[in-house]
């Protein structure tokens, strides 16, 4: 959510931070809502004044037995009793109007953002690892996965396309991937492992900033509850309407979760094997910290995320994305990519977001000295995958695939996986 009275003071360079993100600007309308929600305000305010005044008016009328002017003054409080609910009425419609005209409108890009509409404009800002070589060609992830226990037809008999099922040690590796991530960012990064519902209400989800504009990329329940998408959802919301004390931030909090994801503007894209689904794994990193801590804390979340690629062998890059392909969210955004032999592509596997205030405003979260009274603004937060399991497996497959179909289990791992070091076909 943005904040209005900064798009009063200065509605030329909002309208210019929506250019940036490919969106029309959006002052003029909102202002114009504003200015009739703060005419009517005042009228609303001007007229219980007067009704206050007129009330110790009648008193004195009273008290100096004139009952014609009493009477005169008290036909005006009745004119006034009628006429106050409708211009309430209409200071409600205009609120109301005025929120959900800025609830569409997305973050506003950093300064340091690049300028650009579409992926093209991102920018590489670090690589890391050595592409493997092969002596043989290397496969797809799912022509290596069908022979080690993935069985996307059982999937589809069960639930339809786009889901999976896993067996054998394959599932045990799907597994081991995400306890070893949760270990790690609790262990070594600070994050606080948190159970999460993944069945969250509206206003959980308005918060985190899916609603409305991504409502048909959820599913939602006949109750009106909706599977959370990413536990981003929860764990941001934790703090909703809250004031924490200053000194208490920042708080990390981490969460291993199925996630359920529609994905009713990917027809056509990966259709073939895991890294598209409708249901998946994910460890979420979430920070809620001042506006100073915000940098150091995006520092710190791209370094926990990219420890797990490194321990597990994975070369990656880092990109910078442009102000156009940013999320909804998002002030400023780092896409984590994962090198795929298998495609000869780099491919995301975490996008880690600084959303500035824009959350902590959606959800009234604030933070202020402890022992003061007031508070000193909303809180920052920041959101980002530390990683995606479905995706991760894809990529340890890929990258440590054998001639004879097998695949090598990266050495962190063998701990959780009962002593195979190795996932060979059946």
């Amino acid at each position: 959510m943005h904040d209005i009275k900064s798009l009063r003071a200065d509605p030329a360079a909002f309208d210019a931070g929506l250019a940036r993100r490919g969106v029309a600007a959006a002052s003029g309308r909102v202002l114009a809502i504003d200015t009739a929600l703060r005419q009517v305000q005042t009228e609303v305010q001007a007229m219980l004044a007067r009704r206050n005044d007129l009330s110790r008016d009648i008193g004195a009328a009273k008290a100096r037995k004139d009952d014609a002017g009493a009477a005169a003054l008290m036909a005006e409080v009745a004119r006034l009793k009628d006429a106050i609910p409708a211009l309430e009425a209409s200071e409600r419609a205009l609120s109301a109007e005025i929120d959900a005209a800025l609830a569409e409108l997305p973050n506003l890009p950093a300064a340091d953002v690049p300028d650009g509409l579409d992926e093209t404009g991102n920018i590489v800002v670090k690589s890391h690892g050595t592409i493997p070589e092969f002596a043989f060609k290397p496969v797809e992830h799912d022509i290596i996965a069908a022979r080690l226990g993935y069985d996307p037809d059982a999937a589809a008999r069960i639930a339809g396309a786009r889901f999976a099922v896993l067996k054998g040690p394959l599932a045990r590796l799907h597994r081991a991937l995400g306890q070893y991530m949760l270990d790690v960012q609790t262990g070594a990064h600070g994050y606080a492992e948190t159970a999460v519902p993944l069945l969250v209400n509206e206003r959980a989800v308005f918060g985190a900033g899916q609603l409305p504009k991504f409502e048909e990329d959820l599913f939602k329940t006949s109750d009106g509850r909706y599977l959370i998408s990413t536990a981003e959802v929860p764990l941001t919301n934790l703090v909703r309407e809250s004031i924490l004390d200053e000194d208490s931030l920042p708080l990390r909090l981490t969460a291993l979760t199925p996630c359920f994801r529609s994905e009713a503007g990917s027809a056509g894209r990966d259709t073939r094997g895991l890294i598209r689904q409708h249901q998946f794994e994910k460890v979420e990193l979430v920070a809620i910290c001042t506006p100073d801590q915000a940098a150091a804390e995006h520092d710190h979340m791209l370094g926990a995320a990219e420890a797990i690629l490194e321990q597990l062998g994975l070369p990656y890059r880092r990109m910078l994305l442009c102000s156009g392909d940013m999320g909804f969210a998002a002030k400023k955004t780092f896409d984590l990519e994962v090198w795929l032999p298998g495609q000869g592509a780099y491919r995301e596997i975490s996008s880690i977001s600084d959303c500035g205030d824009f959350q902590g405003r959606r959800m009234a979260a604030r933070y202020r000295t402890r022992g003061e009274k007031g508070s000193k603004g909303f809180v920052n937060t920041l959101n980002g995958s530390g990683l995606a399991v479905g995706r991760t497996l894809v990529a340890v497959i890929e990258n440590h695939q054998q001639a004879d179909g097998s695949v090598r289990v990266p050495q962190v791992l063998h701990a959780y996986m009962g002593g195979i070091t190795e996932l060979t076909p059946a």
